[in-house]
């Protein structure tokens, strides 16, 4: 890749949300913003190879963007109206309530996760226009078709755009009851930049973490008492903790049980244990995020794999079992299992599991490292095979043909 290719990607990754954003105020239509900023980084690919890269790319690329927003608006039927519909309510912002966080990316993200549209909907349209995944990215994490996909977000920018649904982050009084959705969708966010799924991507998308640990910040400081925002935020810190352990030099993706915990940020731990410790502090019961939170706490405690406390983890498990009675959930719980009980206890809990995730890689993954602990190498083998078949990962493709190959069988 070419240093001018190389500056495109990068702002590509630094600048796509906050440029949607701001146009998306300027002009208060998602497709117009999505478009002229398309355009603009398609105008980069061609002009920057020639011209060189502009001092401030951000800037370039807000001005080009907002250009062929114009463009567009002026070629449009009715244009004069749509142009001063946008004037009037766009660039005219009503005075922001004292403390209000001015942030265009947290607008666009309550924007995008409006309760008027469907669960699926939110998180496609989140993933699109602020975390900016292509879309077949965001497809092959739905497993839908590219097409249903681009129909679904087409579908859910036009609810926004008939519902007037407004740019803005909601009042003190709504906020509460619109926040667990933005939640949702931030960790989605955040799930995939911590496992990266598209092709030609790197195994770690730091752009997508970072992004997610700063939109859940600016919610944290609206919110400080919310406890799931206090659970989220610890949680991802100390899952980004761990981000430079998980890959190796020939990356691969490293298991928690063999990484440099030398390697993990002793800040972002610390920052992340104190929070878990103030929301246990308070006695209120926790919540889904707050758990998991928990639970990696425990994890980041022990400085040895063999220091882990695992009657905990279980005990966080059986808790979280109870909030969210999800097979994923319930596959995560087998591995502690598997640690106090043993892989056989373990396996017969995975094996009922088969109906629900027969297509999630993880499953078949956990399995296969159960059958090879319980030295029963062909399973394992054909375990892991149906786990590589499935993963989308490059990094954890190469470990699980690892582990695989280890087992010295063939079919």
């Amino acid at each position: 890749m070419s240093d001018v290719e190389a500056a495109v990607t990068r702002a590509h990754r630094d600048e796509w949300a906050r440029l949607v954003a701001a146009l998306t105020r300027r002009f208060g239509d998602l497709d117009v913003a999505e478009e002229a900023a398309a355009e603009a980084f398609a105008v980069a690919v061609e002009r920057w190879p020639a011209d060189g890269l502009p001092p401030n790319p951000g800037a370039w690329l807000t001005t080009t963007a907002s250009r062929k927003a114009i463009d567009r608006i002026r070629r449009e039927s009715k244009r004069d109206d749509k142009h001063q519909a946008a004037v009037v309510e766009y660039d005219d912002d009503p005075p922001q309530p004292p403390g209000a966080i001015d942030d265009d990316r947290l607008r666009l993200i309550f924007t995008c996760c409006h309760p008027a549209l469907g669960v699926d909907a939110r998180v496609a349209l989140t993933l699109r226009l602020v975390a900016g995944l292509t879309m077949p990215e965001i497809a092959r994490g739905f497993l839908v078709a590219e097409s249903a996909m681009g129909q679904r977000i087409t579908r859910a920018k036009a609810k926004i755009k008939a519902a007037r649904i407004p740019y803005r982050v909601p009042s003190a009084e709504d906020l509460p009851a619109r926040v667990d959705g933005v939640l949702t969708v931030l960790f989605l966010v955040f799930n995939e930049g911590y496992l990266a799924t598209g092709p030609g991507t790197g195994p770690v998308r730091r752009d997508l973490t970072a992004e997610a640990i700063r939109l859940t910040r600016l919610i944290h400081a609206l919110l400080p008492e919310d406890g799931e925002v206090t659970g989220l935020l610890a949680l991802m810190l100390l899952t980004e903790a761990r981000r430079d352990a998980r890959v190796s030099p020939d990356g691969e993706l490293v298991a928690l049980g063999e990484q440099d915990r030398g390697a993990w940020d002793t800040a972002l731990i610390a920052e992340g244990h104190r929070l878990v410790r103030e929301r246990l502090a308070t006695g209120v019961a926790p919540g889904r995020y707050q758990v998991l939170a928990a639970i990696n706490a425990v994890h980041t405690s022990a400085r040895d794999m063999r220091d882990t406390d695992w009657s905990q983890i279980l005990a966080l498990y059986d808790q979280l079992v109870r909030l969210d009675p999800s097979p994923i959930v319930a596959l995560n719980r087998a591995v502690a299992v598997a640690e106090l009980d043993g892989p056989e206890v373990a396996l017969a809990v995975v094996d009922r599991l088969e109906a629900e995730l027969a297509g999630y890689h993880a499953y078949h993954a956990t399995r296969a490292d159960l059958l090879r602990r319980l030295h029963r190498g062909r399973e394992s083998r054909a375990a892991y095979d149906r786990a590589i078949e499935l993963a989308g990962n490059t990094a954890e493709t190469a470990a699980l043909t690892r582990r695989r190959d280890q087992l010295g069988l063939r079919p």
